[in-house]
């Protein structure tokens, strides 16, 4: 008989802790977002985020550069990245992927591009790929201009000069950031100089400049570009419900470019850029909530339209 009452006090104290642990029945409340400070990365993961509040979730959104936010996930303490840019991020990602601590959920944009570019005056006068700037050093002061330190485009540039890629044995790649190379590239446009530099679409540098991107026969810069959502091993199964709006989420070239523009160059803050358009497109909303349910288990579609 004692043995018994002991076991039965034993599953009555344990009970609760043997149903918490059930995490595949119930998501998580508080989501962590990673994010780098590129513009079209920090107005969507805004925009995932009131998504998620509006689901019920607690939210946090936490900026760095790449290889901090890939170890953030790697550690536990970030679960989203929505800005994957792949094959340009391949350095960082593979490496945690190789190691099981994360994983690509879907695209959620495509038609992307991110290799070198140059003024569009500048490729009219003969630069039409990566192969033809060694013939023009003089004319580049042997000098490409890239962003953050750490940066994967940064980082293929510099595999590129050590490797002597297209003749760069010679060139050196000035790091700066996405303003401080978006300065140098305004400046050399308005003196009709020349210059090379680590572009990408979409984002407002190609409505405030004419550029053309180099052709890249040696694939240095990859192929099939396009941008991941990401999530930490793990997430998935303590998450299913929002992993479920993850795996339907994407947005357009078109969406984003509006957004950076928004964001960079009338100045609105990424929180009101993402409010105003989720307000303005509660269906397009609507239809990456199939399925998906708030914290408090009503169906997200007709939640989201009714606020």
């Amino acid at each position: 008989m004692k043995n018994k009452i002991t076991i039965a006090l034993l599953i009555v104290l344990l009970l609760p802790l043997i149903l918490t642990s059930g995490r595949v029945q119930a998501d998580e409340k508080e989501i962590n977002f990673g994010y780098v400070q590129w513009p079209g990365v920090t107005v969507k993961t805004e925009v995932v985020a009131q998504i998620a509040e509006r689901l019920g979730y607690q939210t946090k959104l936490i900026s760095g550069s790449q290889s901090i936010v890939f170890k953030g996930m790697d550690t536990g303490d970030l679960d989203v990245f929505l800005g994957n840019w792949l094959p340009t991020m391949k350095i960082q990602f593979e490496k945690y992927q190789a190691k099981g601590s994360v994983q690509n959920v879907r695209i959620n944009l495509a038609e992307v591009a991110y290799r070198t570019a140059v003024p569009k005056y500048v490729y009219q006068a003969g630069v039409k790929s990566l192969s033809d700037l060694d013939k023009y050093a003089d004319k580049f002061d042997q000098r490409i201009y890239g962003i953050e330190p750490g940066n994967e485009g940064n980082l293929i540039i510099q595999q590129a000069i050590d490797n002597n890629k297209y003749n760069l044995k010679d060139w050196t790649l000035q790091a700066s950031s996405t303003a401080g190379m978006l300065s140098a590239v305004k400046r050399a446009i308005n003196n009709q100089e020349w210059i090379a530099f680590n572009g990408w679409k979409p984002h407002y540098m190609n409505l405030l400049f004419e550029i053309k991107y180099l052709d890249d026969p040696e694939h240095i810069w990859g192929e099939g570009e396009s941008v991941h959502t990401v999530i930490r091993t793990g997430f998935a199964e303590e998450n299913p419900n929002f992993y479920k709006f993850l795996e339907q989420f994407k947005v357009t070239a078109d969406i984003q470019n509006h957004w950076i523009n928004s964001y960079k160059r009338e100045g609105k803050s990424p929180d009101q850029v993402a409010k105003e358009w989720l307000a303005a497109n509660p269906d397009l909303v609507s239809s990456c909530l199939k399925g998906v349910k708030t914290t408090s288990g009503q169906p997200a579609q007709e939640i989201l339209k009714s606020n």
